[in-house]
């Protein structure tokens, strides 16, 4: 290959920790081009910077505005193959128009007019869905129907057979959260169509699905299962029993007991019921309440994040970007980002009288490499 139409840019420049410009050192730039390399001393600033600058910006989607332009997408789009999902995935704007939140997290809105089917595939990204508002829709995974209602989260490990149907005369939205960046970046992806039609033994319409019979009860394990799997085998976290964690929290806060992350922000994680850590491999979720008036400390994390308002109002920092946020709003904390919010939650905006952020990201990531890192008002942990 010659140094015309090489891919590598080497140009001799006089600066500080470079080395003296001269004819013998353009000479070896120019073989260096020619052979396909790269020497360290001109590209360590970018490679190995003094902390993470990552290639997503913090932005902001208006819950509004998403559940509109799906409500046309719903009469204009089919939901067969092809439509597949119906699913239209937030853009980072500093991510070159790829559908990805963040450089390893995928969030979109999901939309699913009446009676309608999302036919049925697999794929090894993981996987979740999180109701902001709606029910009667069911997920339907390796056949089991699982109910979907607000406040509802539910994981779904990579490489397992679902599908979707609305048993219902109204259209309902969600959103979910996948590693499809993650996978696409590390070429690990399998996909998978499977039928177009689930069958009338899965159209049924439980108030529990099976994976929340055998799993749904605090600190009992059945014993008849002994091997964990890639995921979480609790497919549906229920709202009910999230609102009444948070709320004891900060019961517990108010009487002087521990338990909140910080007076007046409480906080849940969802965990797998067979292992106790994180309910999918490269994903982390998270239930936030904070009070009103109540202003978090900021935090840099490394690894990005997702959130939507469940509920209530406030005020959202990241990094040099504040927003005024409400009832299903998404917006992103790229790593090592600045993050707090003050809650300005009332009884009017507010089933609890406090804000509700509905968290995701990709920590688990990061912490299987050691690489996590966490500042809080400045302390290292």
């Amino acid at each position: 290959m010659t140094s015309a139409n090489t891919p590598v840019r080497l140009q001799a420049v006089a600066a500080p920790d470079q080395p003296e410009v001269t004819p013998a050192l353009e000479s070896l730039y120019e073989d260096f081009k020619e052979e396909l390399l790269v020497p360290l001393w001109t590209e360590i600033g970018d490679l190995m910077p003094p902390y993470p600058r990552s290639r997503a910006v913090p932005h902001l989607w208006r819950w509004d505005r998403l559940r509109q332009l799906a409500a046309q997408a719903g009469e204009l789009v089919p939901v067969g193959r092809g439509g597949e999902r119906r699913a239209i995935a937030l853009a980072n704007p500093s991510l070159g128009g790829r559908p990805f939140a963040t450089p390893t997290l995928w969030a979109a809105i999901q939309y699913l007019m009446p009676g309608e089917d999302a036919p049925e595939h697999r794929h090894t990204q993981h996987a979740f869905r999180f109701v902001v508002e709606g029910e009667g829709v069911w997920t339907v995974v390796n056949g089991d129907p699982v109910p979907m209602n607000r406040g509802d989260f539910l994981p779904q490990a990579g490489w397992n057979w679902h599908a979707h149907h609305n048993a219902t005369r109204e259209p309902m939205a969600w959103i979910d959260g996948l590693d499809i960046p993650f996978q696409y970046n590390n070429e690990s992806q399998f996909f998978e169509f499977g039928r177009d039609q689930i069958g009338e033994a899965e159209r049924i319409t439980p108030e529990r699905s099976r994976s929340e019979q055998l799993w749904a009860h605090p600190g009992l394990r059945p014993v008849s299962v002994t091997d964990a799997g890639a995921g979480s085998p609790l497919l549906a976290y229920k709202w009910e029993h999230t609102d009444r964690a948070l709320a004891d929290q900060l019961n517990l806060d108010q009487q002087g007991f521990p338990g909140v992350v910080e007076p007046g922000h409480a906080a849940v994680r969802y965990a797998d019921p067979m292992t106790g850590g994180d309910v999918l491999p490269t994903i982390r979720a998270e239930m936030h309440r904070v009070t009103t008036g109540t202003q978090t400390a900021p935090v840099r994390e490394t690894g990005s994040s997702v959130y939507q308002v469940f509920d209530g109002s406030g005020a959202v920092t990241v990094g040099e970007q504040t927003w005024s946020v409400v009832r299903g709003d998404l917006f992103v904390v790229p790593s090592w980002q600045p993050f707090s919010v003050r809650s300005e939650s009332g009884a009017t905006d507010s089933d609890s009288g406090a804000l509700d952020l509905f968290r995701f990201s990709d920590a688990p990531m990061f912490e299987a490499l050691r690489l996590n890192r966490v500042i809080t008002e400045g302390l290292d942990r």
